[in-house]
């Protein structure tokens, strides 16, 4: 962890809602005036997109799992090193997993899909700002998680991820409802060993959790909205919280535990800019008297 150089990561399982925080992190970011190094998760996967399907074909042959949920899938230690290497530099190499071919245009003649090279970032950016699926991993052979100074999980209830997954990958990637399915079941042992302890190493966890009967998330037709469901925000450390002030500002929330507050999930992202508005200004303040 730094001072000179904080790491801010921002960590949630695919569809989970990561996008709200950095859309509050960049509204943020913006306000205080901080210039922020934006390092995507896809980028430390282990394989391009094809390579992922000759891999995850194999690995079931050979009765294995594979997943971007976990190490094999992934190169942790690449993470690591840029955590730490920021930390104490303020540098670090990185790289960019090209999603569409609209990103992959700048890069030609790299293909949708294909990582650009890794290189050293800009320099003298003021923080580090992760988003993606393994800001907080541990594993026996990599520690992730303690190179952070701010960890902030974004997570649904496990139906709900499942409900929002479904839909998305059948509508925008035109994906059968099964092969989502089998997806899922595919993931799990990563997503047990990988994802969820997340969780329980996170500063803040922002859960959405809806209030309509999701039971059977494999035959919804439609994505709870967020006018349907509750934001559950907790604390790992509630003392550090000026949470009186938080239920001043954000109408409709209270206390359910002395470390969770709960409110409507539509007022999710401005409980977001609210509660991480004061942390980043503080990291801001500790920066410039470690300078």
């Amino acid at each position: 962890m730094s001072r000179k150089h904080p790491v801010v990561a921002v960590t949630g399982s695919s569809g989970a809602g990561t996008s709200t925080v950095k859309n509050a992190m960049e509204h943020i970011f913006r306000r205080e005036g901080i210039k922020a190094s934006v390092v995507e998760g896809d980028s430390f996967h282990r394989y391009d997109r094809n390579e992922m399907k000759a891999a995850v074909s194999t690995a079931l042959a050979e009765g294995r799992t594979l997943s971007h949920f976990g190490a094999e899938g992934n190169v942790f230690d690449k993470l690591e090193d840029l955590f730490r290497t920021y930390g104490e530099t303020g540098a670090g190499k990185v790289r960019k997993y090209l999603h569409s071919a609209e990103e992959a245009e700048p890069y030609s003649p790299l293909q949708p899909g294909q990582f650009t090279p890794w290189e050293e970032m800009d320099a003298g950016s003021d923080i580090l700002f992760y988003e993606g699926l393994h800001g907080g991993v541990v594993t026996d052979d990599v520690d992730v998680a303690q190179w952070v100074d701010l960890l902030v999980g974004v997570v649904p209830s496990v139906n709900l991820e499942w409900i929002q997954k479904i839909h998305r990958d059948n509508k925008e990637r035109g994906y059968s409802a099964e092969a989502v399915v089998e997806t899922i079941l595919r993931r799990m042992p990563d997503y047990v060993t990988c994802i969820a302890p997340q969780f329980s190493r996170t500063d803040i966890n922002f859960q959405r959790v809806p209030i309509v009967d999701t039971s059977n998330p494999f035959i919804a037709r439609d994505i709870p909205t967020p006018d349907e469901s509750f934001c559950v925000i907790r604390f790992r450390y509630p003392k550090k919280h000026d949470i009186g002030y938080y239920m001043q500002m954000l109408q409709g929330s209270w206390m359910s535990r002395a470390n969770t507050l709960v409110l409507p999930a539509n007022k999710m992202g401005m409980a977001m800019e609210v509660i991480l508005t004061p942390i980043i200004h503080d990291m801001m303040e500790k920066k410039r008297t470690a300078a």
